[in-house]
């Protein structure tokens, strides 16, 4: 993984993507920023906290979640985006819709972070294309209604970093430039217990990609499942864990729920690094 740059961040340093869930169903934190100016609220905390961009998503991504219309994505992202964004903080806007997509960079987004890795919509990839913005392309496999019925890879480590691959390539052929390019593997989206697993353990196969990883691992299922079968809340410290071991592994882009705790446990990584 080339240490590089990404959306203007130098990733000579591991940066940090603040999440704010504007949805009332989300797994981890579902209705803490559903209002505005709670929503606008959260993001200035963290950026206090030391985040570094600030991710919004008005539609709920987790395992059985029901899709909501356009129009009301639109509504709730649109006014904490340009709030966010108006304040000068660097806001991504997490969608699988072209027409949500571009009301956000409208508002003032500046990156675009698809779970469906611009394949979601007929339009986004096109959208994308003629923004300029940098992307980033997240691996999953079937939709978040379906996706953990019964996922099935015969090397799960392997073949999404294929995929991911083949979605750069594509990305690049629409016009999309590889240094506008982040990849996601998508824990926890259209995976078991032991394919995320067999994918952290192996992320430094994306080193010769060419193109910055994102991990977002933070409280999810997988960490219960290791663990004594903590709530979402109380799952921080395997959180930290899967950051530290991906920071290891060149990983220097992490979405996270929990960001003054990330960015300490970044601080003594790079202080011992160092040293």
């Amino acid at each position: 993984m080339s240490a590089g740059f990404f959306a203007g961040l130098s990733l000579d340093v591991p940066r940090i993507l603040g999440i704010i869930n504007v949805t009332p169903d989300s797994f981890s934190d579902g209705s803490e920023a559903f209002a505005v100016d709670d929503a606008v609220r959260q993001g200035r905390a963290m950026i206090v906290a030391g985040a570094d961009v600030l991710d919004v998503g008005g539609e709920s991504t987790r395992p059985g979640a029901q899709p909501v219309t356009v129009e009301e994505e639109i509504s709730r992202i649109k006014p904490v985006v340009q709030a966010l964004a108006g304040e000068g903080f660097t806001v991504s806007i997490d969608t699988r819709h072209a027409l949500v997509m571009a009301a956000a960079i409208e508002a003032g987004a500046s990156i675009v972070n698809d779970v469906t890795a611009l394949t979601g919509d007929p339009d986004s990839l096109a959208l994308a294309s003629d923004s300029g913005l940098p992307v980033i392309l997240m691996h999953m496999q079937g939709e978040p209604g379906t996706m953990q019925d019964n996922p099935q890879y015969d090397d799960a480590a392997l073949e999404v970093f294929r995929y991911l691959k083949e979605r750069v390539q594509i990305c690049e052929a629409a016009g999309v430039k590889r240094d506008r390019i982040a990849v996601d593997p998508g824990i926890g989206f259209g995976k078991t217990l032991d394919h995320n697993l067999d994918i952290l353990a192996r992320l430094d196969i994306y080193r010769d990609l060419g193109c910055p990883v994102v991990l977002g691992a933070s409280r999810k299922s997988f960490i219960r499942k290791i663990s004594r079968g903590e709530a979402a809340k109380d799952r921080v410290s395997g959180s930290l864990a899967a950051v530290l071991n991906a920071l290891a592994k060149g990983v220097r882009l992490f979405r996270v729920h929990d960001v003054a705790e990330t960015r300490q446990a970044l601080a003594v990584w790079q202080a011992i690094e160092k040293n």
